[in-house]
């Protein structure tokens, strides 16, 4: 994560619904368009044939050409940032 914001909130166990072969899922710690370049950039060379939308704005994650969250979630963890299957109450 970069230094944009510190969060602690923690992650959902529960795979997000998706009806295209990939999934969406948020990360409340996602503050900037450089948090969003870091995860973009970490699922994309990871899992390589997806592609990426990362918007900081709404802390949304769209991911196509995968569907296995856990994945994903691995991933996203492992760059520095807190995902979940569902948006966090503020």
């Amino acid at each position: 994560m970069c230094s944009c914001q510190k969060s602690t909130n923690t992650t959902s166990e529960t795979a997000p619904t998706h009806s295209q072969p990939g999934l969406q899922f948020w990360v409340d710690d996602m503050t900037c368009g450089h948090c969003a370049d870091t995860i973009k950039k970490a699922i994309e060379t990871t899992v390589p044939g997806t592609t990426v939308n990362a918007d900081p704005a709404s802390k949304v994650v769209s991911v196509t050409g995968v569907a296995d969250f856990a994945a994903l979630r691995a991933i996203v963890t492992k760059a520095g940032y807190t995902p979940s299957a569902s948006p966090v109450a503020a």
